[in-house]
């Protein structure tokens, strides 16, 4: 996207005409979430002065108008991952709640002790946790894979790894720390090859590429309103119809029930039957307007501009002696530079940029074992979008030079 256009995107987004510490903001943690733009306030905001009831219970104009803005949501999100049929969209609190309703309502029903869930090194712990309690709580083995030398997750040894006994292969769309795109097509079809489903972490995907699960051929996707610009406290878990309407409840209560005695519970079709209780009736709303201004930007040029920021935040952190960027290089990343700055803490440099109203991530960023595999504790972490501008990220460069000359000889290396 050229100058011209990004500035009268950034025009959408208020809270980017705020000053931190006396100086602009420049936004750089957009993996952790992303700014809402005003189409989603005012989507939200219209629901709630005009529109607000329960859904699906009522007979009044109120409650059908809010049920038929809640479905009209979810066959939105249908659209945007490119499943055909919206009975598969199951609207959960996040990303983590839908991998979680996965690993318990599949994991309990169909898996038996000893069977596997393979996972990357590389996963967000979102997609790591829920299996560790499964397989405390039933048995089931979880298996991982690493790095292969070039910085991705080494998918010889993936395919290597799936056998009889696997079940489930989780693993993510787009890495949340080194900002490459897994093949999700060559995945599936090794996971299919032995019957076992492919679940994946579409939380750093979903603001960044273009999503057709169809064409992937994956078996459930999860993501997070707030990463696309929608409000927090709202997800979306797509699952293929077919196995999720095979499946128990995740949680039970009102809403997801066909007939209730006082001893027995009969449940209801698929979605109701995972969306106990009052859903986040407003949040639902929010996420199909956040949708609807995603793609009105177009997805693939969101992709070509973090791609070229990516490059040429690279290209200046990587001429800047005393600084390490992680992660591998190619036309596969995008959006996301994890960095240290030899002998300074992660957290010493956020704080620097901080005080030049610079705003990134620092720390192990849900991504313990993937730090590990890296060989450091922590890092900082800047992630772009949309609104990101060229001139913000060579300022960005320019601040972490700054950061390196403040602290050269001042502390100990990093462990």
């Amino acid at each position: 996207m050229d100058d011209d256009r990004i500035a009268v995107l950034r025009r959408d987004f208020p809270i980017l005409e705020r000053r931190v510490n006396d100086r602009p903001l420049v936004y750089l943690d957009s993996a952790a979430s992303g700014q809402m733009p005003e189409a989603v306030m005012a989507a939200v905001d219209d629901y709630r002065r005009h529109h607000h009831a329960n859904v699906h219970r009522g007979a009044h104009t109120l409650s059908a108008e809010a049920t038929d803005r809640y479905e009209a949501a979810r066959a939105r999100v249908a659209r945007f991952l490119g499943a055909p049929d919206p009975r598969g969209v199951v609207f959960t609190r996040n990303a983590t709640e839908a991998l979680n309703l996965v690993a318990h309502a599949y994991g309990r029903s169909r898996m038996q002790p000893g069977d596997e869930v393979l996972v990357t090194v590389a996963e967000h712990h979102a997609n790591l946790v829920p299996w560790h309690l499964l397989a405390q709580d039933h048995g089931v083995v979880v298996k991982g894979v690493g790095l292969g030398a070039d910085g991705r997750v080494d998918l010889d040894a993936l395919e290597a790894a799936i056998g009889p006994r696997t079940k489930i292969v989780a693993t993510f769309h787009v890495s949340n720390v080194l900002g490459y795109v897994q093949p999700l097509r060559r995945i599936a079809d090794a996971a299919h090859a032995v019957g076992a489903l492919c679940v994946v972490d579409g939380a750093q995907a979903a603001p960044h590429v273009a999503i057709d699960v169809a064409a992937a051929g994956v078996d459930a996707y999860a993501f997070s309103g707030h990463k696309v610009g929608g409000p927090t406290g709202i997800g979306a878990l797509w699952m293929r119809p077919d196995v999720l309407e095979t499946l128990p409840p995740f949680l039970g209560g009102g809403e997801m029930i066909r007939k209730v005695e006082v001893d027995r519970s009969t449940y209801a079709d698929i979605p109701m039957r995972f969306e106990a209780g009052t859903p986040a009736i407003a949040e639902a709303i929010g996420l199909a307007a956040a949708l609807d201004y995603l793609d009105g930007v177009g997805m693939d040029a969101i992709w070509d501009h973090d791609r070229e920021l990516v490059a040429r935040a690279l290209r200046g952190l990587d001429a800047l002696d005393g600084v390490e960027t992680y992660g591998p290089r190619g036309p596969d990343r995008g959006g996301i530079v994890p960095f240290n700055v030899v002998g300074v803490h992660p957290h010493d440099v956020a704080s620097f940029l901080d005080a030049e109203g610079i705003a990134v991530r620092a720390g192990h960023h849900c991504a313990q074992p993937l730090m590990k595999a890296l060989g450091v504790a922590s890092t900082a972490r800047a992630s772009f979008w949309l609104y990101t501008t060229r001139a913000e990220v060579d300022g960005f460069v320019a601040a972490v030079a700054g950061v390196r000359d403040f602290f050269a000889g001042a502390v100990e290396p990093v462990a």
